[in-house]
């Protein structure tokens, strides 16, 4: 997966727009959960993920290839979307949890084992549910977090376990 990352990414800094066009392909869906995982809107999280490929396509070129794209890409995405939710107002709008599962059934069959996690995470704050979507929904080891969110290991390890608590 890493080599055909690499190659993809390669193509995509020579200007190939069907190259980005897979990497869209690869990533939508995930970041689309991510992001609405977060912002519980629907829409919010697809104004966010577009404004997240933007912001990739246009700056291809400063991604250093010796670092993991995923990660790098995630770390567009979490900023994308503090930046969107700071811009908000403050009246937040909330989805119902039922509301909340269907949407993440449409989206993936394997939702289902996801459930649980998605209604306990209503409860928590913005920073630990970040590290739980990252480590469950998308599977990002805790060093793949920290880098991330641009965290010490450490402070991702007891964001993790607060956050189980």
């Amino acid at each position: 997966m890493v080599d055909k990352e690499t190659r993809l990414i390669k193509k995509i800094k020579k200007g190939n727009h069907q190259a980005f066009k897979k990497l869209y392909d690869r990533f939508a869906d995930y970041s689309l959960r991510t992001a609405f995982a977060i912002t519980k809107n629907q829409s919010d999280a697809s104004d966010i993920v577009q404004e997240t490929f933007i912001r990739v396509y246009r700056n291809i070129d400063s991604y250093d290839m010796s670092r993991s794209f995923k990660a790098w890409f995630y770390q567009i995405l979490i900023n994308e979307t503090r930046r969107y939710m700071k811009k908000k107002t403050k009246q937040a709008r909330s989805i119902e949890s039922d509301q909340l599962l269907d949407f993440l059934h449409q989206q993936t069959e394997e939702a289902y084992h996801f459930d649980d996690l998605y209604l306990a995470m209503d409860k928590l704050e913005e920073n630990h549910r970040t590290v739980i979507i990252l480590k469950y929904l998308n599977g990002f080891t805790e060093k793949d977090i920290a880098e991330v969110l641009e965290l010490n290991v450490n402070t991702v390890k007891s964001r993790l376990f607060k956050a189980r608590k």
